[in-house]
């Protein structure tokens, strides 16, 4: 059930009202509405996938309480160690197991099944990768002693598959989101206006950016050898603002939809195209798989030798590797990550001997020039993290340096879109000190000009909303 769907127009105010008509004093009625409508939001896409969930959220609830149960660290290490080689597994298995298989008999040049392996007929479950690293950090979470487990069953199948962020993120600590599951939720008219007003922004974002700047990127990237320098260029640039407006527009409604039902999600994005780094773009960027990886990879391989650069860029470099690994089991996906990794090494390493100049941050680079360097780089990425293959990247970015003439550039621009495109820029850049830019808009503007501004938003969503595409991050 995609956000933008008329079956979730119905599905939202349905469960909505089911949830608040039993009362706010009943917690175990409220959650046993939320587990079942979310159930049925994750089986629609494919019933048989429900298994799979409950059984990773039955693994990994049993592995947390054997873990504070135990008395012997050799036996917490064991049930840590099963609930992360489940999670692992099943994402190798589904996401990663066929690619393995195939780079594994072109390497030895061997025919399928030749070496006693070949691939396997499966699909990948959609949100795989969310679900299972947000439920894998619970039990890592409470090996660490960071939280105690929960013995409230419902409470933590709730806590896995609640169905605003259940299929893309925000990828959520335990620590924050399990206990909200526990605590009483009252109807909050403030907070409800301001999730509503959230998901408007992530609707206008989604459906009149991304799915407008699809329609551009998929003509010319499906054949890149027809088209010059400045019709390439322009499409990955637009690729950026595409995946921009596709991921963190879910992120607005799922954000929104949570405000709802008196839930607080985490933020994901924060305006990434002002980074003046690449280091901050991924702060900017995807907020809480940055934040995993760094509590959960970074931090752990670092944390023995701080002071060691060798081994701080190692882990860097591990890391980002993983991240892009994460996005995809494809070459592109791993390039993506290392380039990044790259990246980061390069402008961490100091200039001179005073540690204080970087390549991004010295008096060889203006301030007003860093972003546009930070962003030139996220660009060329964005060519690896959308070309289907490397010999494509490689096409599109020799065809770029190459400076082909661009003939049918005009044809690509389409103006009204560059207006959505540069009102989008600007009302986020003027509003970046706010949670998201229709936030709190009663001290600002009376009843009529928020109506207004509201009634405008709709209008040009129905009338210029993109063909409607899915979700990209689903197929991660």
């Amino acid at each position: 059930m995609l956000f933008n769907s008329f079956s979730f127009g119905l599905f939202l105010p349905i469960t909505l009202l089911l949830y608040w008509a039993v009362g706010f004093k009943r917690i175990k009625a409220q959650n046993t509405i939320l587990l079942v409508a979310s159930y049925f939001f994750y089986g629609l896409w494919d019933w048989r996938f429900l298994f799979l969930i409950v059984a990773s959220s039955l693994v990994d609830y049993f592995a947390a309480i054997a873990i504070k149960s135990s008395e012997s660290v050799s036996k917490q290490k064991r049930y840590l160690y099963s609930s992360i080689i489940w999670n692992l597994g099943v994402l190798f298995l589904f996401k990663y197991y066929n690619f393995f298989i195939d780079e594994f008999a072109l390497l030895f040049s061997m025919q399928q099944g030749e070496y006693g392996f070949s691939t396997l007929n499966l699909i990948l479950p959609i949100g795989l990768s969310f679900y299972t690293f947000q439920t894998m950090s619970y039990t890592i979470d409470v090996y660490k002693n960071r939280i105690a487990p929960t013995k409230n069953l419902l409470n933590f199948l709730c806590f896995v598959s609640f169905f605003p962020q259940l299929v893309a993120g925000p990828i959520e600590k335990a620590s924050d989101l399990l206990p909200q599951f526990k605590n009483k939720r009252s109807f909050d008219s403030i907070e409800v206006k301001e999730g509503l007003r959230q998901i408007l922004w992530g609707l206008f974002k989604k459906m009149v950016i991304a799915d407008n700047a699809a329609y551009m990127v998929n003509m010319v990237y499906a054949s890149p050898e027809n088209y010059g320098s400045l019709s390439l260029l322009y499409v990955s640039v637009l690729f950026f603002f595409q995946i921009y407006g596709d991921f963190s527009g879910y992120s607005d409604i799922a954000i929104g939809s949570a405000k709802l039902f008196g839930f607080k999600l985490s933020k994901n994005f924060n305006i990434p195209y002002l980074a003046k780094s690449v280091t901050e773009f991924w702060q900017r960027w995807h907020i809480t798989l940055t934040r995993w990886f760094s509590d959960y990879v970074y931090f752990p391989i670092i944390q023995k030798n701080l002071r060691s650069s060798t081994r701080r860029n190692l882990a860097i470099f591990f890391t980002m590797m993983l991240i892009g690994l994460w996005h995809g089991a494809n070459w592109t996906f791993i390039i993506f990550g290392v380039f990044h990794g790259f990246l980061i090494i390069l402008e961490r390493t100091p200039l001179s001997t005073d540690r204080k100049s970087t390549i991004f941050h010295s008096a060889l680079l203006p301030n007003f020039i860093v972003p546009i360097f930070s962003f030139v780089f996220i660009t060329v990425s964005c060519i690896l993290f959308r070309s289907p293959n490397i010999d494509a990247a490689w096409l599109i970015l020799k065809r770029i340096f190459s400076i082909i003439p661009s003939e049918k550039i005009a044809l690509l621009i389409d103006k009204k879109f560059v207006v959505f495109l540069l009102l989008m820029i600007t009302v986020e850049v003027l509003t970046r000190f706010k949670s998201f830019p229709l936030t709190k808009l009663d001290q600002y503007f009376n009843r009529p000009t928020r109506w207004l501004i509201y009634y405008i938003l709709i209008i040009v969503i129905f009338l210029y909303a993109g063909f409607k595409e899915d979700f990209i991050y689903f197929q991660f």
